[in-house]
């Protein structure tokens, strides 16, 4: 019978432990940089493939701009 409750105390005990850890989708963000903010600092930095992500902002800098400029054609 000792062993039975040994058993139930500790499959609670890590049933608590395994829920007391917050979800990342409850856990408020601290991040004060934006995800563009963050690239550009990749970017800028001496880390390989640091170039790739430069290009690929200046790509959706020029592809946002066409798209309002497309946008700003009255029909």
């Amino acid at each position: 019978m000792r062993r039975r409750e040994t058993f139930y105390l500790v499959a609670l005990g890590l049933a608590v432990a395994c829920s007391a850890g917050k979800s990342e989708s409850n856990a408020v963000s601290r991040d004060s940089l934006t995800r563009r903010q963050k690239d550009s600092v990749i970017g800028a930095s001496k880390l390989p493939g640091a170039r790739v992500v430069q290009k690929a902002i200046g790509v959706s800098d020029s592809i946002g701009a066409h798209v309002r400029r497309v946008d700003s054609i009255v029909p």
